[in-house]
């Protein structure tokens, strides 16, 4: 009892600390901004090689918009959403999760996994060889039998009487990927290829050769070139380690610690709430993990909420962006007319004018559609089209068909009829024909509207006594 209560004392005297090492800045709707907050925020977003730094007090009202967005998220509680949850905890975890694994774990892992590797292994060790392959398919006939043992004695016999090994494989050996490198095999190791060929193998001393023996893949001749057994360990530590790394070794380690945890406990922890312990017990250690994590959270948080209040709204409000466009088309003018419609490629005269009858009374959004409906809907392809607003030198056939500029359009093989459909605009005539620009401006409007409405809503005090020790204490 004495013991929970001096911890309980300890906690106390180390918030009281912290809080005086690092003051409150601003409080946005009731909730304490830390000074270590702001500061991490700031020195991110204003480092060597940021082209348009701010000042801290230019900073703070980007700050201060920052946190309303994340404010107005949670009020609307998208951080409840299990594909929010999801994500996040993902990331968060892959900053946890290395704390369970110690470089000990990582080499106990290594030792045991040569261990295994002497003890598959055993005493006979390993060998490397080169061998020649006269293929026999098992099912082959007697006098099919007779002429590759033939082949392969003659194979042999010269060898025996000094023709090169690696020469030889290299002209009548049929295992192509041992045979373009004089028959030379990887090293191996028991159980690494079939018995037949094992045992003769290992019947062999370093130098030696084999007579002709038969496996399922036909006739062999074996040289040994090499004997030896399993190095020693240090010899092979780090490419054994490197080896497990590459496949997951930590991850394998922390599931196993989490699982053995979550066993012990007979059902009061699981690898959840184990993670958010030790989330929460290394956040209070390591202030800039604390700040990475928070991040990361406020930052999935912002996305979410500007993507409901701003982008994904404006975008698909065509009548709040053609009011917008009407309010403000003296802002979408163009430095040189454009053409507003098709460039198209067609076998048939008579398709020039069907293609222009198709589109003629639809909006220009549906040109394309209608288009593929109409002439390319199956297998066989009539025309060929290009459609947008282009201005001179997008197009080389409206550059001549339409500013009539003396310019030569490439032949469209198979096409040999080109035409063009569509206005030529002096200016847009309506949001469609700059539609990404009108989406950028009118995004830019209502995530003003926003701020403005979330200023309104949230009270916002800031501690410009606290402000003016921003990287200075």
């Amino acid at each position: 009892m004495k013991s929970r209560i001096l911890f309980a004392i300890m906690l106390f005297v180390a918030s009281v600390a912290q809080a005086q090492d690092d003051p409150t800045i601003m409080t946005i709707n009731g909730q304490p901004v830390s000074r270590s907050e702001f500061e991490y925020s700031y020195n991110k977003n204003n480092s060597e090689g940021v082209i348009d730094k701010k000042s801290i007090d230019e900073y703070v009202d980007l700050f201060v918009n920052y946190k309303l967005k994340v404010q107005a998220a949670l009020d609307a509680h998208l951080d409840t959403l299990s594909s929010f949850k999801k994500e996040f905890l993902t990331y968060r975890d892959q900053q946890i999760r290395p704390s369970f694994v110690s470089d000990a774990d990582v080499e106990k892992e290594a030792k045991d996994y040569y261990d295994n590797l002497v003890k598959q292994i055993g005493p006979r060790g390993l060998f490397k060889a080169s061998h020649i392959l006269l293929r026999l398919n098992q099912k082959a006939s007697q006098a099919e039998q007779d002429a590759v043992k033939m082949r392969i004695d003659s194979v042999y016999n010269a060898l025996v009487q000094g023709t090169d090994f690696a020469a030889l494989a290299q002209k009548v050996s049929q295992d192509p990927g041992s045979a373009r490198n004089g028959g030379q095999l990887p090293m191996m190791g028991p159980g690494q290829t079939v018995k037949e060929f094992e045992d003769a193998a290992y019947a062999l001393k370093t130098g030696e050769m084999s007579k002709p023996f038969l496996t399922p893949y036909g006739y062999h001749i074996i040289k040994m070139n090499e004997r030896s057994q399993v190095p020693p360990y240090d010899s092979l530590h780090t490419n054994i380690v490197r080896y497990l790394e590459a496949r997951g070794v930590r991850d394998k380690i922390v599931d196993d610690k989490l699982k053995a945890q979550v066993e012990a406990s007979k059902g009061t922890l699981t690898t959840e709430t184990i993670l958010d312990k030790r989330a929460e017990e290394m956040q209070a250690q390591d202030a800039d993990l604390k700040n990475l994590i928070r991040e990361y959270h406020d930052g999935l948080l912002l996305f979410e909420v500007s993507n409901r209040e701003v982008w994904d709204k404006a975008a698909k409000d065509d009548a709040g962006l053609a009011q917008y466009f009407k309010k403000n088309k003296k802002k979408y003018k163009w430095d040189a007319p454009r053409f507003k419609g098709i460039a198209y490629h067609v076998k048939d005269q008579k398709d020039v004018k069907a293609v222009r009858n198709c589109v003629k009374s639809l909006p220009f959004d549906q040109w394309a559609e209608q288009l593929r409906k109409t002439f390319n809907n199956d297998s066989t392809i009539r025309i060929r089209v290009e459609k947008g607003i282009f201005k001179q030198g997008d197009n080389k056939l409206i550059d001549r068909e339409i500013f009539k500029q003396n310019v030569e359009v490439p032949e469209t093989k198979g096409y040999p009829i080109d035409a063009t459909f569509g206005k030529k605009l002096t200016a847009p005539k309506e949001f469609e024909d700059v539609r990404g620009l009108v989406t950028a401006d009118y995004q830019d409007a209502l995530e003003k509207e926003w701020v403005a409405q979330l200023r309104k809503k949230y009270s916002v005090v800031v501690n410009k006594d606290v402000l003016a020790t921003v990287n200075k204490h």
